[in-house]
């Protein structure tokens, strides 16, 4: 007896990896409001030593229900864009925008502030989007960067000083990280194609 097994579509994988996190911020702000904002206290607090492993998971905390779902859309939309690149690239752009915004927020933010949220992340995504089409020379990826650009390119001004309690430090670092993130995944292939087609 023989079995077929059909293969799940680039997408439908997208939205249960990046959804399924959402899933998590969603679940993990719940047990916040329950514990009265207990969950708060995992933030990044700025220049504290024992504070840099929260870099790791603050992405997934949020300061009340309007901060979660401002950063809910961006992050499905956004992350669903970058894991169609690929499940690897997704996962080191996810990670150095994470590590980049974590950073840049314990380093430039003000004494005694905590940093939590999805944002420095989805400017990540957002950044990733944007540049890699310079760095592959794909029309295709270079054509999504426009449409990007189009539907979120105003929250790039995010990156500056401005609204009080909106952390421009850790939007800063994630936009710096998903520069990265393209520039290690695809200059390199393009630096390949180039010279196996120069002579």
């Amino acid at each position: 007896m023989s079995e077929t097994r059909t293969a799940r579509s680039p997408l439908t994988a997208a939205l249960i990896v990046v959804g399924g996190i959402l899933a998590v911020m969603w679940v993990l702000e719940i047990i916040d409001t329950v514990t009265l904002n207990s969950l708060d206290a995992y933030g990044i607090e700025a220049r504290q030593i024992s504070d840099l492993p929260n870099i790791l998971w603050s992405p997934l905390l949020h300061f009340g229900w309007i901060h979660l779902i401002g950063n809910s859309v961006p992050f499905l939309v956004l992350g669903v864009l970058t894991y169609l690149s690929g499940a690897v690239r997704w996962v080191v752009t996810t990670v150095v925008s994470t590590v980049t915004s974590g950073l840049a927020a314990w380093v430039m933010s003000a004494t005694g502030s905590i940093t939590a949220g999805a944002s420095g992340v989805i400017f990540g995504y957002l950044t990733y989007l944007l540049v890699r089409g310079i760095f592959s020379k794909k029309i295709s990826q270079i054509l999504i960067a426009v449409v990007v650009f189009g539907l979120y390119g105003g929250v790039l001004l995010g990156v500056f000083p401005g609204v009080p309690g909106v952390s421009w430090q850790a939007h800063l670092g994630g936009a710096v990280g998903g520069v990265l993130a393209a520039y290690l995944l695809h200059s390199r292939t393009s630096g390949t194609r180039r010279q196996t087609t120069s002579y």
